[in-house]
């Protein structure tokens, strides 16, 4: 029995084990020194149908703490069929209006920003945000001081702009401190690239013009991190510059939207794990190991799921306990970094829910493909 355990156990426990590296390299670094600006950017905001929320996601990037003559707001209005054009505009952003649907998702409306922003030649950077979302005054301060040290990507923190909502939104913000917080504060120390998360993430005039943009899968932000992985470019982590969205609190809308971001991580990690690992087996590349294996291990809730059913089955043997360890250590390292305190860490107690929830979500959505935009709800 004790072999067995071992033999069934060993993939969980490595899953755990990598995990628990991450957690335990996940100490804060340096903010670099800032300099005088030199850089152009021009911040890009694609939207579909999202007349609610734009004019309050322009504000936000028009107030950053940078030169006004060396940013530009570009909204792309894709596919629209109400006023966010319109109340865009009004806001003080520049709309490039786009209409093919034929080709629909961010993914499109990106490479379209993008081919606009180096046909113009006016800014040296892109910097993307999504159409809920609110940025911080350093946003870009802090990419500045990455791209004057030689980066030509840097991808900044994430955060929940509407953490108090439900429980469903406080597990959502103890989510994103894990995945982008802990891993990626991780990476940055160990000369890894932190990857692309798509709200907030900023690239080169240069890495584009290199290497353009042609990721159009439902997880477009995190292929096209792969393929600069590829090319030997690091992305760097800003963790001092905060982006907020809103996360969706009803079931309804919650579920079409982790449908969509668990089903794209797994037909990358299809398609793109394996010949990632060989890869990064034959040229001894770390950067592109860490890719693969960040492909490779399944999402924390349905890790703790075979752990915890791994523990009970085998009347806690020692290598599911080890890997149970290892998972609590690596939570409590992402409540750590979140700061919501005691009330998120109360909202661990529906956990088991949330990942019964998940596993039906992404089961009824198999093999589907196409992008679909999530409701957004109202926030204050």
């Amino acid at each position: 029995m004790t072999y067995l355990s071992w033999a069934l156990g060993l993939p969980a426990l490595l899953a755990a084990a990598y995990l628990l590296l991450l957690a335990l390299a996940s100490r804060r670094v340096a903010i670099p020194a800032g300099a005088p600006p030199t850089m152009r950017f021009d911040l890009i905001v694609p939207a579909h149908d999202e007349e609610s929320g734009i004019a309050r996601t322009v504000r936000s990037l028009l107030s950053v703490d940078y030169p006004a003559d060396m940013r530009r707001v570009l909204v792309v209005a894709d596919n629209c069929s109400d006023a966010t054009a319109a109340r865009a505009e009004a806001a003080g952003a520049a709309v490039l209006a786009r209409d093919d649907r034929s080709r629909r998702g961010k993914g499109y409306a990106l490479a379209h920003a993008f081919e606009r922003s180096l046909r113009d030649g006016f800014a040296h950077a892109v910097v993307v945000v999504d159409a809920d979302s609110l940025v911080p005054a350093n946003l870009l301060r802090a990419f500045a001081a990455r791209l004057d040290q030689g980066a030509s990507a840097v991808q900044a923190g994430a955060a929940v702009l509407n953490i108090d909502d439900s429980w469903r939104t406080r597990l959502m913000a103890l989510g994103l401190a894990l995945f982008n917080g802990v891993r990626s504060l991780a990476r940055e120390n160990l000369g890894l690239s932190c990857g692309l998360r798509g709200n907030g993430m900023c690239l080169t005039a240069a890495v584009l013009r290199a290497h353009p943009y042609r990721a159009f899968s439902m997880v477009e932000d995190l292929e096209y991190g792969i393929t600069l992985g590829r090319a030997g470019v690091r992305v760097r982590y800003a963790h001092e510059a905060q982006v907020r969205s809103a996360m969706v609190s009803g079931a309804q809308a919650a579920a079409s939207q982790r449908r969509r971001w668990e089903l794209g991580r797994m037909w990358l990690a299809r398609n793109l794990a394996l010949p990632l690992l060989r890869d990064a087996l034959c040229m001894r590349n770390p950067l592109l190991l860490d890719l693969a294996v960040d492909l490779l291990v399944p999402p924390l809730s349905f890790v703790a799921l075979v752990v915890f059913a791994g523990c009970v089955i085998s009347g806690f043997a020692a290598v599911w306990m080890a890997s149970a360890a290892c998972l609590a250590v690596y939570v409590l390292r992402g409540w750590q970094v979140s700061g919501i305190g005691w009330k998120g860490l109360g909202a661990l107690a529906r956990a088991p829910l949330y990942v019964s929830w998940k596993l039906a979500v992404v089961l009824r959505g198999w093999g589907e493909r196409e992008w679909v935009r999530t409701v957004r709800e109202a926030t204050a």
